[in-house]
């Protein structure tokens, strides 16, 4: 008997009623990050009213509204929205990913790190700054990053899978190894670098969106659309795993063929979110688990309701790192660590007191 069969019983909600609360979570979410767009794009060094950042979208989408003196304007465009748009993009991800993973996994505890998918994208990066590269201008750190972190979780499936077919414990810990020696090259590389590189490189790993320009908004748009339109229209064979992998084949589902395209998927948005944020971890850990505390494990809402939540956690993030220590600016990486890690060894001794069951 699986974990998950064992944990069946204590999810026996009427139906009706999670129903309502994924509707009331939806709507919520989708409010408040409605409400907190704008507050993000004014809030700064240099403050912009909440009722200018509206009536200068008002009159750049052609409704009405005001345009704002120069400076506003730059501040607002040029530096804030990308930023916002980045942070959205790279909170879906990473919250859709997380509950990808522990739906894959059947493990609340999983996150998109286990399958050394950030390591990879780290050493990608580090390997670009620590050798100098630059054979694609500002695109040759993002773009060695995602293709690393690809890379690597097709190496950690490659070398999990035997006799046809790849057993979760086994993925997880070829994933371990995997980024215990992603470590070891990323010290190497650090070694290795000047202390030019090393400052980029420190920077790059705590996670941090201050680079964020429309560019990287449209390199991540890409890849974060593609995984995040894909992701729900696996939620009902993700319900029937949850079984359990002998009654999920009963019942038509190909557990193979389903591992390997979510585990791509999970592969795809971190990789991309990773790329152009560095490494922000917990994202995938906790937001998950909150929704599924809230509203059942069903997938239908935990999928793209993961994908709200962790827009609207990590925008509040940034903020908050932004802002809390003006003039200087926190590592986003680090806060969400800050906050993550308690919430962590909360959530550790939970599912240990249920005997591993879900939440």
């Amino acid at each position: 008997m699986t974990v998950l069969e064992k944990s069946a019983p204590a999810t026996t909600v009427p139906v009706r009623g999670r129903r309502s609360v994924a509707w009331l979570l939806t709507a919520g979410l989708v409010t408040a990050l409605v409400v907190l767009i704008p507050v993000a794009a004014g809030t700064g060094a240099y403050p912009v009213p909440v009722a200018d950042v509206l009536a200068s979208v008002l009159h750049r989408i052609g409704l009405g509204g005001t345009e704002l003196d120069r400076i506003a304007e730059s501040v607002l465009w040029n530096v804030r929205f990308p930023r916002i748009v980045l942070a959205l993009l790279v909170g879906a991800s990473l919250g859709c990913a997380g509950a990808l993973m522990q739906g894959v996994f059947g493990n609340p505890l999983a996150e998109p790190g286990v399958i050394g998918v950030s390591s990879g994208a780290a050493v990608g990066a580090v390997a670009a700054i620590a050798l100098g590269l630059n054979f694609l201008g500002t695109w040759t750190v993002p773009a060695l990053a995602f293709f690393a972190g690809l890379a690597t979780v097709l190496l950690v499936y490659a070398m999990a899978r035997s006799g046809g077919r790849t057993e979760v414990v086994t993925l997880i810990l070829t994933g371990i190894a995997v980024n215990a020696f992603a470590g070891a090259l990323i010290g190497l590389f650090l070694f290795f670098a000047d202390t030019a590189a090393i400052n980029q490189i420190t920077f790059w790993q705590l996670g941090s969106l201050s680079q964020a320009t429309w560019p990287k908004v449209l390199a991540v748009l890409p890849c974060a659309a593609l995984g995040l339109a894909v992701a729900p229209l696996y939620a009902r064979r993700l319900d029937l795993l949850a079984l359990g992998e002998r009654p999920a084949r009963h019942l038509g589902v190909d557990v193979e063929r389903l591992r390997i395209v979510l585990v791509l998927v999970i592969a795809l948005l971190t990789a991309a979110a990773v790329s152009v944020s560095g490494i922000i971890g917990f994202v995938g850990l906790v937001v998950p688990h909150l929704l599924r505390m809230a509203a059942g494990p069903g997938h239908r809402f935990l999928l793209p309701g993961s994908a709200l939540l962790g827009a609207l956690v990590l925008l509040a993030a940034d903020l908050t790192a932004r802002t809390v220590a003006e003039p200087a600016e926190l590592p986003l990486g680090v806060l969400t660590a800050l906050l993550g890690s308690p919430f962590f060894f909360w959530l550790l001794r939970r599912t240990r007191r249920r005997q591993g069951g879900w939440a």
